[in-house]
């Protein structure tokens, strides 16, 4: 269980989705806390896990992921049965950054990152279509990107 949110919360965790790098007194200094209160803030937050981690953001072109792809997957009825085996090895493939479980006529949306089309028709065929259970998978190549972020609206206007 976790503690309701005051505005002092939703300001530290708005600073660290932009900048996980920031001191506590520099977040502190920004929200209009001393440093230790917002420390302890910021530590509780982790211990309740609202505060899952800290990363460091990459720009996939920059590292040679050009292409992105979301790919509808469709289960055969024996694969519905082994829900885990596929999402076991769903989570054993690097190129899949995302995948979720969906309501309606496809049952899960994988986003993936692969250097080029050659690269993701090598994934296709070589580790996607091998996961037992697929009946069916629809790609999806995105062309651009107009909006990516990781950062939740936690600031209520």
């Amino acid at each position: 269980m976790h503690s309701e949110l005051d505005g002092y919360d939703r300001k530290i965790l708005a600073l660290l989705q932009e900048d996980a790098s920031l001191s506590s007194a520099q977040i502190a200094e920004q929200v209009g806390l001393s440093q230790s209160p917002c420390w302890r803030r910021i530590q509780r937050m982790k211990e309740e896990g609202i505060i899952r981690g800290q990363v460091t953001l990459l720009d996939r072109k920059k590292i040679g992921l050009n292409t992105q792809i979301f790919a509808e997957i469709k289960l055969n009825a024996h694969g519905r049965s082994n829900f885990t085996e596929f999402t076991e090895a769903i989570r054993g493939f690097p190129e899949v950054l995302e995948c979720y479980v969906l309501m309606g006529s496809v049952d899960f949306l994988l986003r993936i990152v692969t250097a080029d089309i050659e690269a993701y028709e090598r994934f296709f065929f070589e580790k996607l279509s091998m996961v037992p259970g697929i009946q069916e998978v629809n790609s999806i190549v995105a062309l651009s990107e107009i909006k990516s972020t990781t950062s939740l609206p936690v600031l209520r206007g």
